[in-house]
């Protein structure tokens, strides 16, 4: 049984004030707290949900060679060379040294290959050589932690101009 509402009797209430504080009970206010709680889960939920999908975005740049891409994901460039593993990763070697990057580690065998060096401001920069076929090499570059889109498009393009 729901109790009536009591409200301080006062000359100044108007019979539409009290009509409206009776709507918002004890009883009331606990349901709309209830409604009001999985509302915010729901949305929550919806947001949570919308953020992991958009976690899975690739931005694709076009590319300077014919029938080559380039794909930025998650920090990290990805492309297509038209060479192979050897004079990719002399191309790698030689772009690492006309940026000025100091060398940290460089390791190669006959299907992959890796490159890891240090900019001035500390940032790592790491390439990464994996051999497709004779003639055709992917290179993925990777600039800190987070990725720098802007200078690993650079170390790509040195790259390429030195193949």
């Amino acid at each position: 049984m729901v109790k009536p509402c009591r409200l301080p009797q006062s000359d100044l209430l108007d019979e539409t004030i009290l009509h409206y504080e009776c709507l918002y009970s004890p009883m009331k206010t606990r349901m709309n707290s209830s409604f009001l709680r999985v509302l915010r889960l729901g949305v929550g939920l919806v947001a949570a949900g919308t953020a992991l999908v958009q976690t899975g975005c690739v931005a694709v740049v076009a590319a300077g060679a014919a029938g080559t891409g380039v794909a930025w994901f998650n920090g990290r460039m990805e492309s297509t060379l038209s060479a192979d593993i050897g004079d990719s990763y002399g191309a790698a070697q030689a772009a690492i040294r006309d940026m000025e990057f100091a060398s940290v580690s460089q390791k190669k065998s006959s299907i992959d290959a890796e490159l890891v060096a240090r900019t001035a401001l500390d940032k790592r920069v790491e390439i990464v050589l994996k051999k497709v076929d004779d003639r055709v090499t992917n290179v993925s570059i990777r600039i800190g932690v987070f990725g720098d889109e802007t200078l690993s498009l650079a170390v790509l393009e040195k790259i390429k101009a030195n193949l």
